[in-house]
């Protein structure tokens, strides 16, 4: 029966591969075009002259090899990533100690992802719990918890900004005089803060649209065989809501490892204890040393790459729907589950044959 079905779903692609290929395919490809010009434009083109920018090092000042004056740009080749792989950089005071500026940077940058996202993550899927429930009020509820994510990241700094005043509301709550807005760990807690408020509720909205996806008979059921809220919890939203979560997980990853507009207009420029891999590269650009900006800037790049790339094939976030690629990851599925029991049984094979030996 099980052989029948997938027969039929093979059947079924390849009819609608053959659908495309019959007109259809040139059609998608002429409404499509519009949309990938605009994304080569607006994206292609500037990752291109980065690359090549990042070969480059803009000269002003006094050449130490001649002692003359020299402006203008030099090719360099990779001299701009060896000096960056090699932290080769001013070393600067952070919170977690001294070390040079772009692997402070780099730090910063491992931390606000890790504790942003895993508190998120925590307050997101609670959202979506409360917002999945029917009761007296739910459309307002659902409205109060999406406002943060709806204000652009630029005034949610500046509405923090005015909370951490030295005569905010912060202060004035905790009746203690902190320093938030300073150079120190007290900064980089009032990023945190002011970006799990912000962005929680975009994590509730994915889990939420997942969770309308499971019957209502599947928790009835699972009431009749007398099982506990939290069981019900762990053994069946989880395991269901897990492809939403996983791709609001992935997005929140790669949105804070760029993170720059909600520390730089939070706590400000050159504040070693935020500055992440964004500001770094930023502050390079606006000190006119384009090169290594560029050289950070493609680094970044990479590296959010390779974090989108272990999202997909480790943790099988599926960010493109694709109904072929949903059945082949389905079918892996029923394949290793189809392994494991055969090893299973193997194993009690064994050990009733070695008890029979035994008696």
């Amino acid at each position: 029966m099980a052989t029948a079905v997938e027969t039929q779903g093979a059947s079924s692609r390849k009819a609608k591969k053959n659908a495309l290929s019959d007109g259809q395919g040139t059609l998608a490809w002429i409404l499509v075009a519009p949309t990938l010009a605009v994304i080569l434009f607006v994206v292609g083109i500037p990752i291109v002259l980065s690359v090549i920018e990042s070969f480059y090092k803009t000269s002003n000042g006094i050449d130490p090899t001649t002692g003359m004056a020299e402006t203008g740009t030099k090719f360099v080749g990779l001299e701009n990533y060896l000096n960056a792989l090699t932290s080769n950089s001013t070393a600067v005071d952070g919170v977690f100690g001294s070390m040079p500026r772009l692997m402070n940077a780099f730090v910063n940058n491992v931390w606000f992802t890790v504790i942003c996202v895993v508190i998120e993550t925590i307050l997101g899927v609670a959202m979506a719990l409360i917002m999945a429930r029917a009761f007296k009020g739910t459309g307002l509820v659902r409205a109060a918890i999406l406002v943060p994510w709806a204000i652009p990241t630029i005034v949610s700094a500046k509405l923090w900004f005015v909370i951490f005043q030295a005569d905010g509301v912060a202060n004035k709550i905790l009746g203690k005089e902190i320093l938030w807005l300073g150079d120190s760990s007290a900064s980089q807690l009032a990023v945190i803060m002011a970006d799990v408020w912000k962005t929680a509720p975009f994590i509730g909205l994915l889990t939420l649209a997942g969770l309308q996806t499971i019957p209502a008979e599947v928790y009835e059921a699972a009431k009749v065989d007398g099982a506990t809220a939290w069981q019900q919890f762990t053994r069946i939203t989880l395991p269901m809501v897990k492809p939403a979560l996983v791709v609001a997980v992935l997005f929140r990853t790669l949105d804070t490892m760029r993170m720059f507009d909600l520390p730089y207009g939070l706590i400000g420029p050159n504040k070693y204890s935020v500055e992440t891999l964004s500001m770094f590269a930023y502050n390079e650009a606006v000190s006119q040393r384009y090169g290594p900006a560029a050289a950070y800037s493609i680094l970044l790049f990479l590296l959010i790459c390779l974090v989108a790339f272990l999202f997909i094939k480790l943790l099988g976030a599926d960010v493109v729907g694709d109904d072929e690629t949903r059945a082949k990851t389905a079918q892996r599925k029923r394949m290793r589950a189809l392994h494991k029991q055969q090893v299973k049984r193997t194993k009690a094979n064994q050990t009733i044959t070695s008890g029979e030996s035994a008696a």
